[in-house]
């Protein structure tokens, strides 16, 4: 018999540690022998800490299940399976998670991450195991008609990144993994990590060997500590079962792989700042061109991508290209991890294909606000995406789609509020944010942002004369136009987007703003 707890950084924080710890000792206080894996989680975190009894090969879940509830989980019967107030049924048949459809998180949540042999048995390497059949250029061809874009904010075609470092000539190339997971409402990377971190060291992997790259590194924040350690022990076992190496499988190719802890600098989620801190220097901004594709790490052809990208890879690989693009809609093809957090009575992961609606997304996967509340707005892309109102719940899931009404996909997530909260306020808040998170290099954010705090600070304290209204739109300009990456350029999305649909929330009226931000 088997009992599954998780150890998702999330579900440890509600207390799955502890909840682990008292079913063992209730089972040995009572004389009863069991299995406790401590698996991922499934993403349901409303539900957390969700435990789950297999029998006979069924799983019957219970949740969310507190340290004090577990000896009357015994009384009950729910190594059974019996009937308790918590028990949720099958799993795999939650209406919130049988909906979706999981490409990436398909094993996450399952069983214990660190098993090599499960991770087989569960269709793990054969992306891999295809790769090593095809050549580079089959590869790369093999990702383009895939449609595979960018999971980590900028939605560049994968295949062409790609491309492009094959055909660098160079005597050294390097896949780079950001995993520097640091807006707002986002955890699937950590997720990933966690839960199946050998999908990662197989898309990586694969990646090496679409661009002739023998060496790769994982740049993982600092704040991340039990995904470094499961990550650490998952590359050591990857090693010695021979999927990392010099002769990778038998096959005569190299791929090396190494993790890199960040110092925490949210700007180090850029690529180029990422690679000046990779080489061991402050995590600055470079200028492009030139592309990191060309000269990345110390110069050389570089691919960075996220983990989500990465991990989407092996599916790809193993199934085929075609299957992957008949998801989702138009130029946005395949599944999205979306991360569904702040006023939710229903918070969690849910991947699906592109092409559901946000409203979808905000009522019949998050139930509405946990406050009972109207939904005032959510924020969607990080801590420097717009604020969108209700009447735009209907825009689809869709890089394109989303750009039309000045909306970004980001990483992926989004976070709900409802009417209490006062949006003047929040994208104060985003300036601030910009102005301790600049990395100095341009002017525009370092000095920007903050003249932007000193603005947004007369505005809310009432000085709401039209110069000051004026002063603050031509900043954002400057930020949008001027900035040397996205931090800087970025960080006005919020402040217009909350002029534009909220400007009550400044004390403004729609006919003082309008003119203003809309060329924006």
């Amino acid at each position: 018999m088997k009992v599954y707890v998780p150890r998702d950084f999330s579900a440890c924080a509600l207390g799955a540690d502890e909840v682990a710890r008292a079913i063992g000792r209730e089972a040995e206080r009572r004389g009863i022998s069991l299995e406790l894996v401590r698996n991922g989680s499934r993403g349901l975190y409303w539900l957390e800490p969700l435990v789950e009894v297999e029998r006979n090969g069924k799983r019957i879940a219970y949740g969310p299940v507190g340290e004090e509830e577990v000896a009357g989980l015994f009384d009950g019967g729910f190594l059974e399976g019996k009937e308790h107030p918590a028990r949720q049924g099958d799993p795999e048949e939650i209406p919130y998670l049988r909906r979706q459809k999981r490409l990436v998180f398909r094993r996450v949540g399952k069983n214990d991450p660190l098993s090599l042999d499960q991770y087989r048995r569960d269709g793990g390497f054969a992306g891999l195991t295809r790769a090593l059949t095809l050549s580079p250029q089959q590869i790369v061809e093999e990702v383009t008609k895939s449609g595979l874009r960018g999971r980590g904010g900028a939605g560049f075609p994968t295949g062409i990144k790609w491309k492009t470092t094959l055909q660098a000539d160079a005597d050294q190339k390097y896949i780079v993994c950001n995993a520097d997971e640091g807006d707002s409402g986002t955890f699937s990377d950590r997720m990933v990590i966690e839960g199946d971190p050998f999908l990662l060291i197989e898309g990586m992997a694969i990646a090496g060997l679409a661009v002739g790259a023998t060496e790769g590194y994982v740049y993982l924040r600092s704040e991340y500590p039990l995904a470094r350690k499961i990550f650490e022990e998952a590359l050591e076992r990857a090693r010695a079962g021979g999927y990392l190496g010099k002769d990778i499988l038998g096959s005569g190719k190299a791929f090396s792989l190494n993790l890199y802890i960040g110092a925490g600098a949210y700007v180090c989620g850029e690529e180029t700042s990422l690679l000046e801190s990779l080489e061991g220097k402050r995590g600055m901004i470079r200028p492009r061109p030139p592309l990191p594709a060309i000269h990345g790490l110390w110069q050389k052809p570089t691919v960075v991508n996220n983990v989500i990208t990465l991990a989407s890879v092996p599916s790809i690989l193993a199934d085929g290209a075609e299957a992957y693009a008949r998801l989702g809609v138009g130029r946005s093809k395949g599944t999205l991890p979306v991360q569904l957090s702040g006023n939710l009575k229903r918070p969690g992961l849910v991947e699906v294909p592109f092409g559901i609606t946000l409203e979808e997304l905000l009522f019949e996967y998050g139930g509405g606000t946990a406050s009972g509340r109207p939904l005032k707005a959510i924020q969607i892309g990080g801590p420097l995406g717009p604020y969108l109102p209700p009447s735009l719940f209907s825009v689809t899931l869709d890089y394109e789609e989303l750009a039309k009404v000045r909306g970004i996909v980001g990483h992926g997530g989004i976070v709900a509020f409802d009417d209490t909260v006062n949006l003047g306020e929040m994208a104060r808040y985003a300036m601030e944010f910009c102005a301790g998170e600049s990395c100095g290099k341009c002017t525009p954010c370092r000095i920007g942002s903050t003249r932007g705090v000193e603005v947004m600070d007369r505005i809310l304290s009432g000085k709401r004369d039209a110069g000051t209204l004026q002063l603050l739109v031509d900043l954002c300009d400057v930020m949008i136009h001027a900035s040397l990456c996205g931090l800087g350029g970025m960080t006005p999305f919020p402040v217009l987007s909350g002029l534009r649909f909220f400007p009550e929330d400044f004390g403004y009226t729609k006919a003082d703003v309008g003119p203003l931000v809309e060329k924006l």
